[in-house]
């Protein structure tokens, strides 16, 4: 599905290179966390892949929040950049929020800027949070409909799961939000027709959470001990119960970058048409 979504990016990348320039979409990665390096070069790797300009803007961890301020500005002011990422976590001199708030709402290909927030709470066309965006797309690509279906997120995360539910809402669904404070995790999630796992806690979700036929969308990425990676379902448990469900690795996780060239894309035609 991946693979799909990036070829019908193709000749609308083509068509903004003959018009005006390539699509633009500018990284920055502070310091040298592991696990944001791996995410920055998948992003920067499928960029060249399909022709979108890039670059990965790389300062230390030492990095006061004005300097980073400053480096973003610099990067709202050029033309030949349409997407801005600031790639998570950021270390903890650094006020997030003030980051979040400088970029352009219009350069925000994320989709976490208040402003695109405010717009996907009244389902006004704009940048959605690209994992949650990425689920929908592959709900609606496989024909599950999500119209009247019961549909559980556990996770309450800005990027996740508040945002997942609200796409789900939009689309019809009964959403119930559950979190760490839950009373009755595995009775809420039983009742799902569609349940997403957002909540970071690796194989949370067993054959006791998960009703039998139901569709079950994994978000988790947890590393074991012996360096493999496991999501927050139980991978016995969701073979042998759920209808559907999205493996890890290879699930989610790669829709995710798909839907961040979208948006990158998206915001270079939506530049172009307003020059």
């Amino acid at each position: 599905m991946r693979d799909q979504i990036l070829a019908e990016l193709r000749p609308r990348i083509e068509k903004l290179k003959a018009a005006h320039r390539p699509p633009g979409l500018a990284v920055i990665l502070v310091g040298n966390d592991p696990a944001s390096e791996i995410y920055v070069r998948n992003k920067i790797k499928t960029c060249g892949e399909l022709g979108i300009y890039s670059e990965k803007i790389t300062p230390p961890d030492t990095i006061s929040t004005e300097d980073l301020l400053g480096m973003i500005e610099g990067l709202n002011q050029r033309n030949e950049i349409d997407g801005i990422l600031v790639q998570a976590p950021l270390p903890k001199q650094v006020d997030k929020h003030r980051v979040l708030v400088s970029l352009l709402p219009q350069k925000d290909v994320d989709g976490f800027h208040p402003v695109n927030v405010g717009n996907l709470v009244a389902d006004i066309p704009g940048p959605r949070a690209c994992t949650p965006a990425g689920i929908m797309e592959m709900l609606r690509r496989y024909d599950i409909s999500v119209a009247g279906k019961n549909a559980v997120v556990v996770g309450r995360s800005d990027i996740v799961g508040k945002p997942m539910a609200l796409l789900l809402l939009h689309q019809n669904a009964t959403v119930t939000i559950c979190h760490s404070k839950t009373a009755d995790l595995a009775g809420e999630c039983r009742r799902a027709e569609i349940l997403v796992a957002a909540i970071g806690r690796a194989a949370l979700i067993t054959k006791d959470f998960i009703r039998p036929g139901a569709t079950v969308i994994d978000v988790g990425m947890n590393r074991k001990p012996d360096g493999k990676l496991i999501g927050d379902v139980d991978p016995d448990a969701v073979k042998e119960q759920a209808g559907a469900y999205t493996p890890v690795p290879g699930g989610v996780g790669p829709l995710t970058i798909a839907m961040l060239m979208a948006n990158t894309v998206r915001a270079a035609e939506q530049r172009l048409c307003s020059r």
